[in-house]
């Protein structure tokens, strides 16, 4: 079905690329991840780009959901909002770069300045400003890659005329051209037959800016290489024969062991210092965003130092450390024994730093929840990939995350795997599902056995208001301590131990054997002591452990099984 053409560029034509977007690369994952050998060969840039491209549809679909009925965002709301989303869920060398090239072109749209800037002639400045601004974002920019198609695209759309649809295909067309001809600008490629994989995901994405402003997508068609191995859906069976052993390997021999991702609150200057000390510690760095808001990538041998060195300059988060695989792995004859799956595997979504080091320990592949910043289906079903498993038990932790976590399942399911989704609303109730899983069990068993322990188990946490709102225990104001029983708002006070003994004795009212409570890094020092101690003198029957979640959003989360 063809696409109703958007005329202008404005914030329904945001939203509509970025869907259309999100569809494209998802289309296209597959045979993206299969072509990435460059600049490490781990077979991650489709899904690193689909991430990131779905962390900016859902960040465009918050701003239009806030405006509801009463009207609908600006391009500059909507603009804004397609950068941040792409900022916060970048994922890997291409989610990064790809990032800010939204951002650049953010910076021309956004810019109410210029009414011109919703025509051809802004999206031609559009294009020029992202390519431009994601090659001064990489610390030494090289030809045949995304960097390459990008800057062609810009060429193109600048000796382009006429509207957006116009200008879009002249710089889909400028892509693939540029793309199809990176295999003779770097040797990796050449050798492993393919062209550039972050290109290839770029070029998806201007098709799907194409088909936003004309109604169409582009025909699918190889690229005009002779090298290509799976381009557009053409195959060549040598060629791919080649990507697949370069998969094995990393791009260049001694290359890093590590990559390193995080995003980062800090100031220009601080970041002008990052810069300088990350290239001195390893490769393929790219730091992207601005406004005191950054996302750092790149590929060290030492991560502490490179954690350190984010530290230093401000304030990071969200750290996401992976170990390319390949120096621990004992070869013969030079193959790479291949990873075998594992029977079954737990994945849970959890909400702080500490809980995903105990969920860790307990054998569970964890993705991180940050406040305020939810993860998307497709980062949960990342995580089930991960875990390399036949069977797989899902907790979402959060009564938010239902139909998140249930899409994620679905599409697990579409690959070959068994998934059941408990549905725990806290991490306290993971925890406790947890505690009585048994891989050696049946898997119905063990769910039965994980659900019903999970449902067993009461939970609560202790927050403070971010505003003004009625609530069933009354109108709280802006900075109230606010005790939430099982979601809902019970007590409303000004002292936190206070608030968190009140949740407490009213859940263990109804009876219990076990206390657990999780600290937030807000919390009072002194609350755990507090709480063990009123639950040793007025339930003595009950126990108590205590661990700590990190910044994890509420200052308390409060289980009673």
């Amino acid at each position: 079905m063809a696409q109703v053409p958007q005329t202008f560029f404005d914030a329904l034509a945001v939203r509509t690329w970025c869907g259309l977007a999100l569809e494209a690369l998802g289309r296209a994952r597959e045979e993206i991840d299969a072509i990435n050998v460059y600049p490490v060969a781990d077979g991650d840039t489709g899904t690193n780009l689909y991430l990131t491209a779905e962390s900016a549809a859902a960040a465009v679909e918050a701003v239009f959901t806030a405006y509801d009925e009463s009207g609908r965002p600006s391009l500059a709301d909507a603009a804004r909002a397609m950068a941040h989303g792409a900022l916060i869920g970048a994922r890997g060398n291409s989610g990064t770069i790809l990032a800010q090239l939204l951002r650049g072109m953010a910076q021309v749209l956004a810019d109410d300045s210029e009414a011109s800037h919703t025509d051809g002639t802004g999206l031609r400045l559009a294009l020029r400003r992202a390519a431009d601004s994601a090659r001064e974002a990489v610390a030494h920019p090289v030809e045949g890659t995304v960097l390459s198609v990008a800057s062609a695209a810009a060429d193109a759309a600048e000796g382009s005329e006429g509207d957006c649809g116009a200008v879009a295909r002249a710089a889909y067309e400028g892509a693939r051209a540029a793309l199809a001809v990176t295999p003779g600008q770097l040797a990796v490629l050449e050798r492993a037959g393919v062209v550039d994989a972050g290109g290839r995901g770029l070029v998806a994405v201007l098709g799907a800016l194409v088909e936003t402003f004309t109604g169409e997508a582009p025909r699918v068609v190889a690229a005009a290489s002779a090298a290509h191995a799976r381009v557009d859906g053409v195959s060549d069976p040598a060629a791919m024969a080649a990507a697949d052993e370069c998969a094995d390997a990393p791009a260049e021999a001694g290359g890093p062991a590590f990559e390193v991702i995080y995003l980062l609150e800090a100031e220009d200057a601080a970041v002008a210092r990052l810069r300088t000390r990350l290239d001195a510690l390893g490769d393929s760095l790219v730091v992207v965003g601005g406004d005191g808001l950054w996302n750092v990538h790149v590929h060290v041998d030492d991560a502490g130092a490179a954690v350190e060195a984010g530290v230093e300059a401000g304030r990071p988060y969200r750290i996401r450390i992976t170990h390319f695989g390949l120096g621990d792995v004992h070869t013969r004859g030079g193959e790479r024994p291949p990873r075998e799956r594992v029977q079954r595997a737990v994945v849970a979504v959890v909400p702080g730093e500490g809980l995903a080091g105990l969920y860790t320990e307990a054998g569970a592949t964890t993705v991180l929840a940050r406040p305020g910043e939810p993860p998307a289906s497709g980062e949960i079903v990342e995580a089930v990939r991960r875990a390399h498993a036949r069977e797989v038990v899902l907790l979402p932790n959060d009564a938010d995350l239902r139909h998140t976590a249930a899409a994620a399942a679905e599409q697990a399911r579409t690959e070959g795997i068994r998934v059941a989704l408990i549905p725990t609303r806290s991490a306290v109730q993971g925890i406790a599902a947890l505690a009585v899983h048994e891989p050696g069990r049946r898997f119905d068993e063990d769910v039965v056995s994980m659900t019903s322990a999970a449902g067993a188990t009461r939970y609560a946490e202790v927050a403070v208001a971010e505003r003004q709102s009625w609530t069933l225990a009354g109108i709280c104001e802006a900075g109230d301590v606010l005790g939430l029983i099982e979601g809902d708002v019970a007590v409303i006070g000004s002292d936190v131990t206070s608030a968190a003994e009140t949740v407490l004795d009213r859940m263990l009212s109804a009876g219990g054997e076990l206390v657990t409570l999780v600290l937030g890094d807000d919390a009072p020092d002194s609350i755990a002591d507090h709480l063990e101690a009123r639950v040793r003198e007025a339930y003595l029957a009950v126990d108590t452990v205590v661990y700590r979640g990190g910044r994890q959003g509420a200052l308390l989360l409060i289980g009673v099984e």
